[in-house]
């Protein structure tokens, strides 16, 4: 049995000052989040976005679901889908609108991180399926989702850029670069537990935090790792430190958020208080 309703969308009505840290910010765009109310949330109730399942956290009286949209979802509808354990499926509309990024162009000096070499290229393939294992573990753990800042600095790179290296277009830039000095520490954004921490060819030293449900961070180029697999972290503890591992331009944390499978940009996950306006181009 399949049913249609306009459920209702976290606006601007549920973002108001008073709740601004507790939740994430809409933003109906390539790389941005939906969120949608489920007042008679239950247990066994699943929730999807275009077919992927989302995270589901409690707020105040109610329970939110957090999607995230894909930096090459195209301008249009998407659907949320709420099956409820009685068999009753309930469907809304998400419009997304159309975002354009910006153009960088950097300057690597080790051209290896830019073409890389047969052996390179071996560690990369051995790495690609790591990184995917990590970053698509989806866990049962309610997410606490109110994210706090990793580190402290200035914004270097913003998220979704189209990159060019050495003036070869690579992928857009899929997190947060905050360019701080190297053995700055890094906090955890949230309660997690460490899927994988180690050394990668791009990345540098690099960590994951499962937060639950699909939500996880990613923190890369680090001076040091402090954690290891599977420990379980709190929020604000110290995980790392800044660094410039792997292929950098010079010591920043690269910092990424996963939901759904999807990276999106972590700012709508961060607090609005830090330095967003400390943006370097």
């Amino acid at each position: 049995m399949c049913k249609n309703t306009c459920l209702s969308f976290l606006f601007f009505f549920l973002l108001q000052p008073a709740l601004a840290q507790a939740l994430p910010e809409v933003a109906l765009v390539p790389g941005g989040i939906a969120l949608l109310s489920l007042p008679d949330y239950q247990a066994e109730t699943v929730v999807t976005f275009d077919n992927e399942p989302v995270a589901v956290f409690p707020h105040e009286d109610s329970w939110i679901a957090l999607a995230g949209i894909p930096l090459n979802a195209k301008a249009g509808d998407h659907h949320f889908s709420i099956k409820h354990h009685t068999g009753v499926t309930l469907n809304t509309r998400v419009k997304v609108t159309e975002k354009k990024y910006a153009e960088q162009h950097l300057t690597i000096k080790n051209k290896r991180k830019v073409n890389p070499n047969e052996k390179d290229m071996e560690r990369i393939s051995r790495e690609r399926v790591r990184k995917q294992k990590a970053k698509t573990l989806r866990t049962d753990t309610i997410p606490k989702i109110d994210f706090i800042w990793p580190t402290e600095g200035r914004i270097s790179s913003v998220f979704g850029l189209r990159r060019f290296f050495n003036e070869q277009e690579r992928n857009p830039h899929n997190g947060l670069d905050i360019a701080a000095a190297t053995g700055t520490p890094v906090k955890a954004t949230a309660d997690g537990t460490v899927i994988d921490a180690g050394n990668f060819f791009f990345s540098g030293n690099m960590i994951y935090l499962d937060h639950g449900q699909g939500i996880i961070s990613l923190y890369a180029h680090l001076d040091r790792i402090d954690v290891k697999p599977g420990d379980i972290v709190k929020q604000g503890q110290m995980i790392g430190a800044v660094g410039e591992t792997g292929r950098v331009t010079g010591a920043h944390l690269h910092f990424a958020v996963f939901a759904n499978k999807t990276l999106i940009d972590p700012v709508y996950m961060l607090p609005k208080q830090q330095p967003r306006a400390e943006i370097i181009d």
